[in-house]
């Protein structure tokens, strides 16, 4: 059995510590492991194989580094230019491995659920591989016990020529108003739709050349054409820009008439909202999960989510606070749905806020934004030991670099040497300059950036360790 992790998702509904470029699944939000860490984990048993990871190339360096960090191994990372829904990422995983002469059981698992009774899901594989060993297509469905209307469902019936415990699907039901909710619970026969899946590879690809042949066709010329890097493999975007963009859900398990469910209750929880996050947490006396720096008085059934500033709450019952640097969302637990529609707003505003944290993450280490003004930007820098920046230059801005801890090797037109820490320099605008960590400590700097466009895409290349697109050769420039 290999598991094939989906990592493409934006997260948006857990806005604002959900952001497109850090999104949910790499998040601690239920742990001291973020919910990718959490997902490969959990399938370190007997009979299941590394895992084949498909995320956005835009992941990638964060899905490295989190797998370096728990010593995780996968067989392969399949690397997205862009998302084109589940349907398409899992062709490529099954294409790919079948093009290597192997046809085994995929146990598709999206990248940012919680399952807290392991033994539980282990024994729904179990039943579920003796339904897809004899070629059926197999959804996990969590046992529908509240009127939730997030979810979608499954009606199943009886079958028997399906193994003891596994169920016919019969129909698929878009997520209810509540009314029809709870009619479904009360019928006993509806599960939720968790978005897990167990078929043969083969299967797979059999049904949906069957269903919708321009999927197949476009993923299997886009793995032609992608390029291997070890076990990147970073998917060709000219064709795959053409892949319709659909769900495996839609395009193959509502079509197939070899569908069937087999029942999980093992705790699930798809983390997809800020009042699902306040089901899987511990709480106080009143109802509350407190993270942060937080006070609360006379409040009850409420989240708060402190990230920094003291966040004071008085006198409100089912409201969810979140705090970041640069966002607060307030919200009643009923509506947390609609966060979604508030981070749509915001990217018709073309707001960053829904993009990046006031931390971004970069392969070399990371930069916090602390101040910016009409002609000025303030960073706090920390550089990764033995890693560095690219070879850069800007076009608009210069910079000054304030060393705080560690070392720094300043690269800055045809000079090379340290700063240590209380030392500064200069970088005009238009020197070709790095900075580098030669050290074994984390190198911390402040950066003060001045001039007339301040924007990260005034960034022109000419090295870059990392593989980053838009590398300028350096004899252009010198000539």
């Amino acid at each position: 059995m290999i598991p094939v992790i989906l990592s493409g998702g934006s997260g948006s509904r857990l806005w604002p510590l959900s952001r497109k470029q850090y999104p949910k699944q790499f998040l601690a939000l239920t742990g001291v492991d973020t919910l990718f860490q959490q997902t490969i984990k959990r399938l370190a048993f007997e009979g299941m194989q590394a895992p084949v990871l498909v995320c956005n190339q835009e992941h990638r360096f964060i899905v490295q580094e989190q797998l370096q960090a728990q010593k995780l191994v996968t067989q392969a990372i399949l690397l997205e230019p862009f998302g084109r829904n589940t349907a398409p990422a899992v062709a490529i995983a099954a294409l790919k491995l079948l093009a290597e002469g192997r046809d085994e059981l995929l146990l598709i698992l999206p990248a940012d659920h919680v399952i807290e009774n392991q033994q539980a899901f282990q024994n729904a594989l179990a039943l579920a591989a003796k339904a897809a060993n004899k070629g059926e297509m197999v959804l996990f469905g969590i046992p529908a016990t509240r009127a939730e209307t997030g979810y979608g469902y499954i009606k199943s019936v009886a079958d028997a020529g399906l193994p003891q415990g596994v169920v016919r699907v019969q129909r698929f039901v878009e997520k209810p108003d509540e009314a029809r909710a709870r009619e479904f619970v009360a019928a006993g026969d509806y599960f939720w739709n968790s978005g897990m899946f167990l078929f043969r590879a083969s299967r797979y690809l059999e049904e949906l050349k069957k269903h919708d042949a321009d999927i197949y066709d476009t993923c299997l010329l886009a793995l032609e054409r992608s390029q291997h890097e070890g076990d990147l493999v970073n998917i060709d975007a000219a064709t795959f820009e053409c892949c319709p963009d659909n769900s495996i859900d839609y395009t193959v398990m509502e079509k197939t008439t070899r569908a069937c469910v087999v029942p999980l209750d093992a705790g699930w929880n798809d983390v997809g909202s800020w009042s699902s996050i306040w089901d899987v947490h511990p709480k106080d006396e009143h109802g509350n999960v407190i993270k942060g720096d937080v006070v609360v008085h006379e409040s009850h059934n409420c989240l708060v989510h402190g990230n920094g500033k003291l966040v004071s709450v008085i006198g409100l019952d089912n409201i969810v606070v979140v705090e970041t640097k640069d966002a607060m969302m307030i919200a009643h637990r009923d509506h947390v749905q609609d966060v979604k529609k508030v981070v749509n707003q915001l990217d018709a505003q073309g707001r960053n806020e829904t993009q990046n944290h006031c931390e971004v993450y970069r392969p070399w280490g990371s930069y916090d934004s602390v101040d910016m003004g009409g002609r000025f930007q303030v960073k706090h820098i920390t550089v990764k030991p033995g890693a560095q920046l690219s070879l850069q230059m800007h076009h608009h801005r210069a910079e000054h670099w304030i060393v705080v801890s560690g070392t720094a090797q300043v690269t800055c037109g045809e000079k090379t040497f340290l700063l240590t820490e209380n030392q500064s320099t200069y970088i005009p605008i238009a020197s070709v300059h790095r900075l580098a960590n030669p050290g074994k400590i984390p190198l911390e700097i402040i950066e003060v950036q001045s001039g007339s466009y301040l924007g990260e895409d005034d960034i022109e290349r000419f090295e870059d360790v990392y593989g980053r697109s838009n590398v300028t050769p350096l004899s252009v420039v010198a000539r």
